[in-house]
C-alpha cells in the first residue's frame, strides 16, 4: 500500500530555522520505503530567507527531506525563470509540470529535467504522478508574465492517457490549482489529488477522489494512504518533532549574513498575522501597512491587498527589518494610481469575496488608509465609501497608493489596471520600515472597514455623517483654512 507524505505552501517556514528544522525532521520520520515525499508548490518562496537567497534555501530543504516529486506554484517563479531553472537543476526530486510553458512556448525546464508526468515505485505499486499549476499564474506573479500556463484539465487528461498506457496501478495529480482541484478530481482516471495554493487545510472526497491540502507555512504535514478500497489521511504537526540541525544552522547563517537584524521599532501590544485576522476585515497590521503607503506617497488613499500580507509569527517586542520583510517579502514597488470616484468605489467593492471570487468564501481582501467603507453582508453591497470623511465623488480623481502587483493581477482588485499608473515609489518593505522608524508601531482599529447587516446599515451611515460633521466643526474651531473634504487638504487631482 503506497503512502504519500504531503507538504505544500511552506513559504516562510524558512524564516524560523528551528521550525523549518522540525518540519524536515517530521517529514524524515514519516518517510520510508513505502512512501513518496510530495510537494505541491510555493515551497521556495516567499519569505525573508527566500528573498535573500533568491529561493535557493529551498534546495537545502529538498535535500534534507529527500523530496521525490514536486510541482510549481505561482510563487516558485518569484525571482524569475532563470532562478527557478537553477533550483530545479540542483534539486533531488522529479519536477512534474504538464501545463507550464516558458517564454518561447516550450515546456518549462525541460532541459533541467522537468517532465509532464513520471512513474515512481511506491510501496510496491507503480504510481503515476502528473503536475499542474494555476493557469492564472502569469497574472498572479509579474515575474511569470512572459510565460504561458495552459488549460490544466486538458493537460491532465493527456497525462492520464499517457500514464494509463504505462500500466500504472494508481494515478496521483500534484496540483497547485487551489479551488480548481474539484474539477481536477473529476478527470477520469485520477485516484488522488495532492493540492495546494489555498492556505486552508483540506481533506475532502470529491466524487470518490480524495483531495488534500496541508495549509501554509509548514504547520501541517499530511500522510495519505491509497489502496483498492480508497484513500485515507492522517494529519501531523511538526510541534515536538526532532530538529534537523544541519538545515536549521544553514538557514540561520543565510539570514544572519543578510544583515536584517537591525531593530526599527517596538510593539507594545502584539500585532496578529493570522489568516482569520488578515482576511477578516479591518486589522491593525493592514492599517499599519496602508498608512505607510499613504504617508510615503502623499496619496488620498492607501490600499493593501490582504493576500499580500504574509502570515507568520505576531509582531511583538523589538521589531527588526527581517520582521517587516517577512510581512511584505516582495521586491516590488508601491505605485500611485489615479482612479475616478466611480472606479474607486468599484475597487473598494472588490475587497469583498462576494464580488471577487478569489481564495475562500467570506474572505475580506483589502485594507485601507484615508478611507472608510460600510459593506452590507446581507445585500452584498458597498453602501457607503468616504475619503477624508467625505463621500466619494464619482467624478473626482483620487490618488491611491498600492502594490504594483495589483496592476498586473486579474484576481484581486481587477478594476485597477496598468493604465491607471501615475507614479512609482520605493519597495514595499522599505517603505514600511521608513514609516515605522518615523512613526513607531502602534496601529489601532479605527472603524475604517465596517461590515454590517440588516438595519445596522443605516445607523452606520448616520454615524459616518456625524463623524464627518464633527471633524469639519473641529477644523473650523481651530481656524484651519481647509476642512477634511477640501481638495487641497486631500491632495485632490482633478485636471490630469
Amino acid at each position: 500500500m503506497p503512502r504519500f507524505v504531503h507538504y505544500s505552501d511552506i513559504e516562510n517556514v524558512y524564516d524560523d530555522p528551528e521550525r523549518a528544522g522540525r518540519l524536515a525532521g517530521l517529514i524524515t520520520e514519516l518517510d520510508g520505503p513505502d512512501a513518496a515525499v510530495v510537494g505541491s508548490g510555493d515551497d521556495t518562496s516567499p519569505g525573508v530567507a527566500a528573498t535573500v537567497s533568491k529561493g535557493r534555501q529551498a534546495v537545502d530543504f529538498f535535500r534534507a527531506v529527500d523530496t521525490d516529486v514536486e510541482t510549481f506554484g505561482n510563487h516558485d517563479f518569484d525571482f524569475g525563470t532563470d532562478a527557478t531553472r537553477a533550483i530545479v537543476d540542483d534539486s533531488p526530486q522529479t519536477w512534474v509540470s504538464a501545463n507550464v510553458r516558458d517564454e518561447i512556448g516550450e515546456p518549462f525546464g525541460e532541459s533541467e529535467g522537468v517532465v509532464p508526468w513520471t512513474v515512481e515505485r511506491v510501496g510496491g505499486a507503480r504510481v503515476g504522478f502528473l503536475g499542474v499549476t494555476d493557469p492564472n499564474t502569469d497574472s498572479l506573479n509579474p515575474a511569470a508574465a512572459n510565460m504561458t500556463f495552459t488549460d490544466p484539465y486538458e493537460a491532465a487528461r493527456d497525462a492520464v492517457a499517457a500514464l494509463r498506457e504505462e500500466g500504472v496501478d494508481y494515478l496521483v495529480a500534484v496540483s497547485h490549482l487551489g479551488g480548481g482541484d474539484d474539477e481536477l478530481a473529476r478527470v477520469d482516471g485520477i485516484d488522488l489529488v495532492l493540492g495546494g495554493h489555498i492556505h486552508s487545510e483540506r481533506a475532502e472526497d470529491v466524487d470518490g477522489v480524495l483531495c488534500t491540502r496541508p495549509g501554509v507555512n509548514g504547520e501541517t504535514v499530511l500522510e495519505v494512504t491509497l489502496d483498492e478500497d480508497g484513500a485515507g489521511v492522517t494529519r501531523h504537526s511538526p510541534e515536538g518533532a526532532p530538529v534537523d540541525e544541519h538545515l536549521a544552522d544553514g538557514l540561520r547563517e543565510r539570514i544572519a549574513a543578510a544583515g536584517l537584524d537591525e531593530p526599527v521599532g517596538t510593539v507594545e501590544e502584539p500585532i496578529v498575522r493570522s489568516e482569520e485576522t488578515v482576511h477578516g476585515g479591518e486589522c491593525r497590521l493592514g492599517n499599519l501597512v496602508a498608512d505607510a503607503y499613504r504617508a510615503a506617497t502623499d496619496a488620498d488613499v492607501g490600499l493593501q491587498n490582504a493576500g499580500g500580507l504574509r502570515l507568520g509569527h505576531d509582531l511583538a517586542g523589538e521589531v527588526t527589518l527581517a520582521d517587516l520583510l517577512s510581512v511584505l517579502p516582495f521586491e516590488e514597488p508601491i505605485v500611485v494610481v489615479e482612479l475616478t470616484g466611480a472606479e474607486l468605489r468599484a475597487a473598494l467593492s472588490e475587497m469583498s469575496a462576494a464580488v471577487v471570487d478569489f481564495g475562500e468564501d467570506g474572505w475580506w481582501h483589502g485594507h485601507l488608509s484615508g478611507a472608510r467603507v460600510v459593506w452590507d453582508d446581507d445585500r452584498e453591497e458597498l453602501i457607503d465609501a468616504r475619503v477624508d470623511g467625505e463621500r466619494v465623488d464619482p467624478d473626482r480623481l483620487y490618488r491611491v497608493a498600492t502594490p504594483e502587483y495589483l496592476l498586473h493581477s486579474d484576481h484581486e482588485f481587477p478594476t485597477i489596471e496598468e493604465r491607471h499608473r501615475a507614479d512609482e515609489h520605493g519597495i514595499q518593505h522599505e517603505v514600511l520600515a521608513e514609516y515605522v522608524r518615523e512613526h513607531g508601531i502602534a496601529p489601532e482599529k479605527e472603524g475604517r472597514i465596517e461590515r454590517v447587516s440588516g438595519g445596522a446599515a443605516d445607523a452606520a451611515i448616520e454615524a459616518a455623517d456625524g463623524a464627518a460633521t464633527a471633524s469639519q466643526d473641529d477644523a473650523e474651531s481651530r481656524g484651519d483654512s481647509t476642512g477634511p473634504g477640501d481638495a487641497s487638504a486631500a491632495g485632490r487631482v482633478d485636471d490630469n
